[in-house]
């Protein structure tokens, strides 16, 4: 556990260098554009402009307006141009730089120029290095200083354009890419400081916001850790963020769920242990009397051994689909059935049971679509629960009710009855209204769970009313089947 925590290192300490690694992203593009990579687009721009706006005139080259648009282009962006034809006669022309070097050009040199960009194609393009103005400055001792200036770049962009009356013409502009070096060591010292003020304010928001981040998860951690002891009193406190706290919130419940289902788990190991023991010792007992004493093998000491016998197996019978049950496994086998008629086979295996008064009503008999086998096994965990709990009159009543096109069966027992607040509790695994563990006469204790199960696999309805003092009815209910649809009915499924 302590080597894939350090292998994958702490939340904060993720945060702080994720937000650390973007201020440093940030702080190395904005270097990397502004400083090593100014000059390059510079240059680009400034010849990608000489091209287009030659082809902005070219486009124009038979517009009446030529003149004004020529003067407009050359001003924008700061660039002669000359219109010449093939032998050097310049026809319009436009200065917008001082020192231009075309304009320095004599007719025959037009012509060169001519030929050359015909030779290329109609396209011509040259870049090369101007000689820059140095001023000389008169310093206060009469000596003559002169200023040297950064060397400038010149370039020259020539393109062959044919008018409407066929005649050929040069458009020639002549644009200068400015040294760049005292801007960009503007920058880099405008950017050094700036980079500082980022690096520092980007380390101090991570800092602040790893810790912000951080410090519930960690205290989330620290208490799901003693929640793994088996501590189900831990407290999440989640603050901060919602997520974090539905966190909190989702772990505190689950906190208190598995408190309660430990508790229950106790109880039902100690209620079942309680069940195992007693049919084991009466069986013991039984078998060491017939064995031991002459004449005691007679066939009441046999049927005892049997009836603790199958009181064990109902009980490990019942252990085992209550677990199929929650693991899944279970998959049900729905046929149309008489419900009516099975409710009454039921009822016939409590017949040997003299003391008690079991009664069923039903007007009629009714059919249903379900598992005819599991529906059983929920009629039959009822009536043991009503048999274990039912009052001194020792009665149980089944009722047979049809509203709505559902059949409802309910049991009802004169027992003591439920405390309303326990109500919703008494169909969860494990739970036991009496802590004072009561052996059930005819079941294990388990029946309400698996009743709750196989209904919720039939999306059948069920519940329960209880009056202190007065006795309990739980009731469940399913979709009927009309007559005129059991006539056509298929049969098992």
């Amino acid at each position: 556990m302590r080597r894939r925590e350090g292998r994958q290192g702490s939340i904060k300490w993720r945060i702080f260098g994720s937000f650390a690694l973007f201020t440093a992203v940030i702080l190395a593009l904005l270097w990397i554009f502004q400083v090593v990579l100014l000059d390059p687009f510079y240059k680009a721009i400034k010849v990608h402009e000489i091209k287009t706006s030659a082809h902005t005139i070219c486009q124009e080259i038979n517009s009446e307006g030529l003149q004004k648009n020529l003067q407009r282009v050359a001003l924008e962006n700061q660039i002669c141009c000359i219109i010449s034809d093939s032998r050097g006669n310049r026809i319009y022309s436009e200065n917008a730089t001082p020192n231009c070097v075309i304009h320095r050009l004599s007719n025959w040199n037009l012509a060169v120029v001519y030929m050359v960009t015909m030779d290329n194609g109609g396209s011509y393009f040259e870049r090369f290095p101007q000689e820059p103005y140095q001023p000389v400055m008169i310093l206060e001792d009469n000596s003559a200083y002169t200023r040297q200036e950064e060397s400038f770049e010149s370039m020259i962009f020539a393109q062959i354009v044919t008018r409407s009356d066929g005649q050929q013409l040069m458009v020639l502009m002549n644009s200068t890419i400015s040294p760049v070096g005292a801007t960009v060591d503007t920058l880099r010292i405008q950017l050094l400081t700036v980079s500082v003020v980022m690096l520092l304010l980007g380390l101090l928001l991570a800092l602040l916001l790893s810790r912000k981040i951080g410090r519930p998860i960690e205290s989330l951690n620290s208490a799901a850790k003693v929640l793994a002891t088996g501590n189900y009193n831990a407290q999440f406190n989640g603050e901060g963020y919602q997520e974090v706290q539905e966190l909190s919130d989702t772990l505190n419940y689950a906190a208190r769920e598995l408190s309660k289902v430990e508790t229950l788990q106790r109880d039902l190991i100690a209620n079942i242990s309680h069940d195992l023991r007693t049919p084991l010792t009466l069986i013991t007992g039984y078998a060491e009397v017939m064995r031991d004493l002459p004449g005691e093998n007679t066939p009441e000491n046999v049927q005892i051994i049997i009836d603790e016998a199958t009181r064990l197996t109902t009980l490990v019978n019942d252990v085992l689909d209550l677990s199929k049950l929650q693991s899944g496994a279970v998959t049900l086998e729905r046929s149309e059935f008489n419900l009516t008629q099975s409710v009454r086979s039921i009822l016939t295996r409590y017949s040997k049971l003299t003391d008690y008064h079991i009664t069923f009503q039903a007007e009629r008999d009714v059919w249903v679509n379900a598992d005819e086998l599991k529906i059983s096994q929920v009629v039959y965990n009822l009536v043991n629960n009503a048999l274990t709990y039912t009052g001194e009159d020792k009665r149980v009543l089944l009722r047979q009710e049809e509203e709505g096109g559902k059949v409802r069966i309910s049991v009802t027992d004169t027992g003591e009855g439920i405390p309303q607040d326990k109500l919703n509790d008494i169909w969860e695994r494990y739970y036991k209204v009496d802590k004072a563990h009561k052996r059930a006469q005819m079941g294990t204790g388990l029946g309400l769970s698996i009743v709750k199960m196989v209904l919720d696999m039939h999306g059948g309805k069920y519940g329960v009313r209880s009056q202190e003092g007065v006795g309990s009815t739980f009731w469940f209910e399913l979709d009927g089947i009309p007559a005129a649809g059991r006539e056509q009915a298929p049969g098992p499924r």
